[in-house]
């Protein structure tokens, strides 16, 4: 506790320069009132590996994947939103560390991909369950990713949909900033591999992001490290050149080891990348997207529904092979 009035004394003392400076709305950093990243004690590796500790696979498992913090996702399976988010980061709290969020719940998830199709019944309920979802986190340090895949999926939508996409992402952030000071909220903007970097600066801006602390690159997928820079320089440099601002990014570096073969469902030969960090090229280097969970029934996860721990994925996935 200690530790977090230091840090908040002494960003209030910097507040003048951290306003002029910081390219967030938010003046809060929650990696200074924390110490080191959350590990989720509940994660599907910590579940398999705590049921199957004879398995030849789980040491491996257990030192690679599951003690390495990641983060937790959340949506319609998460049962009341403000308890559930509430918990998650006071459990965090409790231990000095921060945790990382997903949201993932917006209305039309995934409109034109389908896979993960779902999420709110509609965009008075999206707000509603984001809302709760800010206020139960609320002044406690968190990060996290809004709404993966909701600005690179607009391939079949007309322009009246994307216009109510972006004015829930726009709102969402509103809501976090209200009721979320201590949280940094990263929009997703999908990976190198799927939009332009003007287009996606466009979308970007268009959605709020000037009221973000960033975006997002890479989630769930398996593009470089290096590739996600590149990329996420490309953006900035779009945004400042149309909007005169830039903003920081994260990477979700947790299946990246041997880049991507093109492949983005469950593909095989991929490997685990460089841990959850600060740095590292980007503002934060994160495992968003859980090693060894199915992306759904296709390639090495045939047979799989997503999100289910796929044991001989992880472990493939740690071995590179």
């Amino acid at each position: 506790m200690r530790r977090r009035l230091r840090s908040l004394a002494a960003a209030l003392l910097a507040l003048p320069l951290a306003l002029a400076a910081a390219p967030s709305a938010q003046a809060a950093d929650p990696t200074g009132m924390t110490s080191g990243f959350y590990v989720d004690p509940d994660s599907s590796a910590k579940q398999w590996v705590a049921a199957n500790p004879g398995d030849g696979r789980a040491a491996d498992i257990d030192r690679a994947i599951a003690n390495t913090p990641m983060a937790r996702w959340f949506g319609s399976w998460s049962g009341a939103i403000g308890p559930a988010t509430g918990a998650y980061a006071g459990a965090a709290d409790s231990r000095d560390k921060l945790p990382i969020l997903v949201a993932y719940n917006v209305y039309n998830r995934d409109y034109c991909g389908g896979h993960s199709a779902g999420g709110a019944s509609s965009p008075s309920d999206y707000a509603n369950w984001i809302s709760q979802f800010a206020g139960g986190i609320g002044s406690r340090p968190a990060v996290v990713i809004l709404e993966p895949d909701s600005l690179g999926d607009y391939g079949c939508m007309n322009q009246a949909q994307i216009d109510e996409r972006e004015a829930m992402l726009t709102g969402a952030l509103s809501a976090f900033s209200r009721q979320a000071p201590n949280t940094w909220v990263y929009m997703d903007a999908g990976n190198p591999g799927w939009t332009d970097a003007t287009t996606m600066a466009r979308r970007l801006h268009e959605a709020g992001l000037p009221q973000a602390r960033g975006f997002s690159l890479n989630v769930s997928n398996y593009f470089t490290t290096g590739e996600n820079t590149a990329y996420g320089d490309a953006v900035n440099r779009e945004l400042s050149a149309r909007y005169g601002y830039t903003k920081p990014f994260v990477v979700d570096t947790s299946r990246n080891g041997n880049g991507s073969n093109g492949e983005w469902c469950n593909p095989s030969g991929r490997r685990i990348g460089t841990p959850t960090q600060l740095g590292g090229g980007a503002e934060m280097l994160l495992w968003i997207k859980a090693p060894g969970e199915s992306d759904g029934n296709c390639g090495v996860g045939g047979g799989s529904s997503a999100g289910q721990f796929l044991p001989e994925v992880a472990y493939k996935m740690i071995h590179g092979y």
